[in-house]
């Protein structure tokens, strides 16, 4: 600012001074932009689900283990209420469960789902790390397991317990061996490559990797398939994340147990 002064040829303390100082202050408070503090409150995600969906229950137990606030919108799969024009237009584009709505933000798809609220702190560490290497590793499994495990678990649910339920028709005895080894081919993988040597799917503790996949291997009970026969490690791995999950493991799966007619304790 004396530098300015003696450009412009005032003298250190003159009235001219000051007043160009003045100006000075005067025209950094007008740029220097002020920050509106808003009491806005924002109300819990609301959460549009059925837990006969398998990723439905998923980010059921996921959310209720990280104590996350959510308003209960149940679906109603069976009747048909996500395929009306409502639906379509008001909660979610593509007519699926499970989706949600963050105070406008409407988002369907279940990973993408974990991974914004896991950015928005929503979803603790322990859960979903947020350090690259360990959610490299949850990602990793997430990402096989959508196209592997979850495709030929749900692809033999359908065609032994829901298409039959819907049509009226038996599938034939060789479908049904051909989807049964299409999902133990997944499954082999779970017990001998993922389980090899650690208690849980991606490392020595409960992550989101094991709510996903244990609520997709759940579902096969429905159409009459014990994975504890054949998998002695998925069937220890099911114990430990059912313990690590309830008591909301099974609120989750209380329909599959119901269906099914077999408790989470059922011995073999």
């Amino acid at each position: 600012m004396s530098r300015l002064a003696t450009l412009l040829g005032l003298s250190q303390g003159s009235e001219d001074q000051q007043r160009l100082q003045m100006a000075f202050q005067e025209s950094n408070r007008a740029k220097t932009p002020t920050r509106q503090t808003t009491n806005l409150k924002m109300s819990p995600i609301k959460y549009y689900y059925d837990l006969m969906s398998q990723p439905s229950r998923a980010l059921f137990i996921i959310f209720r283990l990280s104590g996350m606030p959510f308003e209960d919108r149940v679906v109603a799969l069976r009747n048909g209420e996500h395929l009306t024009d409502d639906f379509k237009r008001d909660i979610n584009r593509f007519q699926r469960v499970p989706c949600i709505n963050d105070n406008g933000n409407k988002l369907a798809e279940s990973v993408a789902i974990l991974r914004y609220l896991s950015a928005k702190g929503k979803i603790p560490e322990h859960l979903y790390p947020k350090y690259f290497v360990d959610q490299s590793r949850v990602d990793e499994f997430l990402e096989w397991h959508h196209i592997s495990l979850r495709l030929t678990c749900a692809m033999y649910f359908r065609t032994v317990w829901l298409e039959p339920l819907l049509t009226g028709r038996t599938p034939t005895e060789a479908k049904i061996e051909m989807m049964r080894m299409h999902m133990e081919r997944n499954l082999d993988v779970v017990e001998e490559v993922w389980l090899e040597s650690s208690d849980f799917l991606t490392g020595p503790t409960l992550r989101v990797a094991d709510i996903f996949a244990a609520c997709e291997i759940e579902q096969t009970r429905m159409a009459d398939y014990d994975v504890r026969i054949k998998y002695p490690k998925i069937r220890a791995w099911l114990k430990r994340v059912r313990q690590s999950c309830n008591p909301h493991y099974d609120v989750a799966h209380e329909f599959v147990y119901k269906i099914s007619g077999t408790g989470p304790q059922a011995k073999l």
